[in-house]
């Protein structure tokens, strides 16, 4: 085999594995925290003779259990290896001096999705925070990047941090989790004593996997409803579904990777958008459809809507761009049926004091621009392209592949 994670280097370095086991050790894991033979990480860093003092699980449980956002875990005591695992998605998000006191290395080794919007780098970046402030070592087990190295969406603004947004990145970021902690630490938290056990044989630029090594390894869900590749790669756009009343699928066997609602006037919407944006639209097949979804928003109705395909042959991986495809969707909708009750106002990621839209796009812009009847398609796309060109120049020092 080629393609290696970064926990197989580490099982293969006597060295590594030699000062790990004189050291006391916290895993933070979940269950796409796989070897490339689909071992768990946990199980197989005991089977090395190295047993972790305890394990941390993020959102959606250790075991990932936990279906939807904000169901919570508990702490509890695996039965199996005779191991605390704690939850950092309860009582607490990030680790606390208590958790780590008696520790002295966090090994992470969590699989990202290549979105801003997504709670597990938030929990690596509270990691490297305590770390830093604690004196205790980060060890990243490097994982790839299933969105690959193109870049898409808006940048986080300053004061629009959560637990879905937790630094100034662009929404579809390009980087692994790896080279996220070299970004974060160099810019955030500076004493933090890190390692990065990097991959061997990642290609992020190459067929067919685009940044997932494709019939090398299993695809794992590292979220419940992170389904597939094709969903990773329609999730940096799909997920601002989330704070609206258009389905993404949630209650589908196609989660994240769809656009629809009882009233969504499908066809018309994709036909302005070819219209204003054709170069949106490029890249992928989208395909009209139908879906009636079992649970979450139009339970049991019949949903018009739009599905999404990166999953053919004539894919084009660096010219899909799924936040101003799913951004032109939703402005175009409001184009054409202006008082579409389009925004929800709900709880979302304990941000009881702002609008879903706004704490999932990190900042008031994208919202603003959708319902403003006199803004331009080319005003986003002005923006993006302004900030992208800057975001691109800022990461390169951290590319490792």
């Amino acid at each position: 085999m080629s393609f290696c994670f970064g926990i197989d280097e580490l099982l293969d370095s006597a060295s590594q594995l030699s000062y790990l086991k004189s050291k006391r050790v916290g895993l933070v894991a979940h269950p796409a925290s796989i070897t490339s033979t689909q071992k768990h990480t946990l199980d197989a860093l005991i089977a090395k003779g190295l047993k972790p003092d305890c394990v941390f699980g993020p959102q959606h449980g250790m075991r990932g259990e936990k279906q939807d956002n904000m169901i919570e875990t508990d702490d509890y005591f695996d039965p199996v290896h005779q191991i605390q695992v704690i939850s950092l998605y309860g009582e607490h998000r990030r680790p606390t001096a208590e958790m780590l006191e008696p520790l002295d290395v966090i090994v992470f080794d969590l699989q990202d999705i290549g979105c801003r919007i997504y709670t597990y780098i938030a929990t690596m970046m509270y990691f490297a925070d305590a770390c830093d402030e604690h004196g205790v070592e980060l060890w990243i087990l490097d994982r790839p990047n299933p969105a690959g190295r193109p870049l898409d969406g808006l940048v986080l603004e300053s004061g629009h941090e959560s637990f879905v947004g937790s630094a100034e990145l662009p929404t579809r970021h390009g980087l692994t989790m790896g080279e996220l902690c070299n970004w974060y630490c160099e810019n955030k938290a500076p004493r933090c004593n890190r390692t990065i056990v990097e991959m061997t044989g990642y290609t992020p630029n190459e067929l067919p996997g685009f940044g997932w090594p494709t019939n090398e390894s299993a695809w794992v869900n590292p979220s419940p409803n992170a389904a597939s590749l094709n969903m990773a790669r329609c999730f940096p756009g799909t997920v601002l579904l989330e704070g609206t009343t258009l389905s993404e699928g949630r209650g589908t066997t196609i989660p994240l990777e769809v656009i629809g609602a009882p009233d969504f006037p499908a066809i018309e919407v994709l036909e302005l958008l070819r219209k204003q944006r054709p170069e949106w639209l490029a890249g992928v097949y989208i395909r009209p459809c139908y879906f009636e979804p079992t649970f979450h928003k139009h339970v049991g109705q019949m949903c018009h809507g739009l599905q999404i395909h990166t999953d053919f042959s004539d894919y084009s991986h660096g010219e899909f761009l799924p936040f101003r495809l799913i951004a032109g969707l939703l402005k175009s909708l409001r184009l054409l049926v202006p008082d579409y009750p389009l925004w929800r106002d709900h709880d979302y990621e304990y941000e009881l004091s702002r609008r879903p839209i706004d704490v999932i796009n990190g900042g008031y812009y994208l919202r603003e621009w959708v319902d403003d009847m006199d803004a331009s398609f080319s005003q986003l796309d002005n923006l993006l392209v302004q900030q992208l060109a800057t975001w691109n120049e800022e990461r390169k020092p951290f590319l490792l592949y």
